[in-house]
């Protein structure tokens, strides 16, 4: 709140802007955190990898492995055999690719067996999505 130091009694009528402020940096820092983590609806952590990445093509296939093993199919959780018939069925379309978010805790085994069911479909593109390392 304003006030007057001088000796007479009039108030000041100014507007005190500090608490508008506040509200609007506490505004400002949840949106900055919270716009990451509605990237991806599978919560996997990525591992960090430096090179030059490129941008993903919207009509590509999501596979997310989880450290457990989950394994997700469009966000979709699903078995061995669920993913083979997706994928055989995606396989359909020539162009499709596949995008692989494999948590970097997750076993070799799952990844590779979500790579075999990749070839078993026929698709030949496919991708690991990383994280950049940071300091770069």
């Amino acid at each position: 709140m304003a006030m007057n130091t001088g000796g007479d009694n009039n108030m000041m009528s100014e507007i005190n802007v500090t608490p508008l402020v506040d509200v609007m940096l506490v505004l400002l820092t949840v949106f900055i955190v919270t716009a990451p983590l509605l990237m991806n609806s599978v919560p996997v952590n990525l591992p960090k990898a430096s090179s030059d990445l490129t941008l993903t093509q919207p009509e590509s296939i999501n596979i997310s492995v989880t450290a457990d093993g989950t394994m997700y199919f469009s966000d979709e959780t699903v078995n061995a055999e669920q993913l083979d018939m997706a994928l055989m069925e995606a396989a359909q379309n020539v162009d499709t690719s596949v995008e692989i978010f494999a948590d970097e805790k997750a076993e070799y085994g799952t990844v590779a067996k979500v790579m075999a069911a990749i070839q078993r479909a026929g698709i030949s593109k496919f991708t690991f999505v990383i994280q950049p390392e940071s300091g770069q």
